[in-house]
């Protein structure tokens, strides 16, 4: 084979070998770039999962302070009902009565309504003198006392209060007093656990601002890796569709190689034919010999009554048959 057909195929070869050996570089990157993005995604996952915790805990947290400030709500409410109730009395101690039944408060209230049951109980228990109607009068009157009451009741429990003795003004007032001001030391204690609490919670929050920073960074890191990975596939597949067509030619190179060789041998085979082996030149030969006129077929002498004379008969085809006759010796 020749160089010119040789050079070709070394051609072909080389870019061939060129490029896989870059296909094999660029797998190997877009490999390093997938685990760099798997790492990446393992590292941001947990982190992720580390800040869920915080998140639950600080949750956990933050509801336990919201119980303890609704503690102490209800105690500064509590305290404040109290004073109100002081103010009324101190106010009533100094004659000065409100007109306005509603803008006494509901333990102010509850008080006077419970002292004038017990009023009524005690005259309609000790007083003798009293005729049929007044009785029946203080009955009614007892029954709508009675019914008040209950209605001021569950207002006065849910702060927990006590009720005052009218008939002791002064000793009632020193008596909210001390509960004012323990409602009041209840409410600063309670804000001070909320406090507390909040100081358990903000190293949290540091915490989980931290851990969410770092798992966007790692977001982002694993996209970048991911992003170039695709990149890389993508510039191996248009490698790859490169690599096939060489793949392609050199195969049509080959091909036509083979051919080349094949044909060659093939002449050569058909060179070193005889005659006798050349179906094709035996044909071509027999119809050389009768369209020449005739054929002699056997070693005879002329006139020898032992030979054949085939003539040919131009235009015309007839049926021929050939065969030797042997002579006598």
């Amino acid at each position: 084979m020749t160089d010119e057909q040789q050079n070709p195929e070394d051609d072909l070869r080389t870019r061939l070998h060129a490029m896989e050996t870059k296909l094999r570089r660029m797998k190997d990157q877009r490999n390093s770039f997938n685990e760099d993005a798997r790492r990446a995604a393992d590292s941001r996952n947990a982190l992720q999962e580390q800040s869920k915790e915080i998140r639950e805990s600080i949750k956990e947290k933050l509801d336990e302070q919201k119980q303890v400030r609704d503690q102490a709500q209800i105690c500064k409410a509590k305290r404040d009902e109290i004073q109100t109730q002081i103010r009324e009395l101190i106010n009533q101690n100094k004659g000065k009565r409100s007109d306005a039944k509603e803008s006494k408060s509901v333990i102010f209230q509850l008080s006077e309504i419970i002292n004038e049951i017990e009023n009524i109980e005690t005259t309609m228990m000790t007083d003798g003198r009293l005729i049929l109607e007044t009785e029946n009068k203080l009955l009614k009157k007892l029954k709508v006392l009675i019914t008040k009451r209950n209605e001021l009741m569950p207002s006065v429990e849910e702060f927990e209060l006590i009720n005052i003795d009218l008939g002791d003004m002064d000793g009632s007032i020193r008596l909210l007093k001390s509960e004012a001001d323990n409602a009041h030391q209840e409410m600063i204690d309670f804000h001070k656990k909320a406090d507390a609490i909040w100081e358990d919670v903000k190293p949290m929050l540091a915490e989980r601002d931290f851990l969410r920073a770092e798992a966007d960074r790692l977001h982002a890191a694993y996209v970048t890796c991911r992003e170039s990975a695709n990149e890389v596939h993508a510039n191996m597949s248009e490698l790859i569709s490169q690599v096939n067509e060489i793949r392609d030619e050199m195969k049509a190179v080959e091909e036509e190689r083979v051919k080349v060789i094949k044909d060659h041998n093939q002449s050569v085979k058909d060179a070193l034919k005889k005659p006798s082996e050349d179906e094709d030149m035996a044909n071509s030969l027999a119809s050389q010999l009768l369209e020449s006129g005739s054929v002699t077929l056997g070693g005879a002498l002329n006139g020898d009554s032992s030979s054949i004379v085939i003539k040919s008969t131009r235009g015309k085809k007839q049926p021929r048959k050939l065969g030797t006759i042997r002579g006598k010796k």
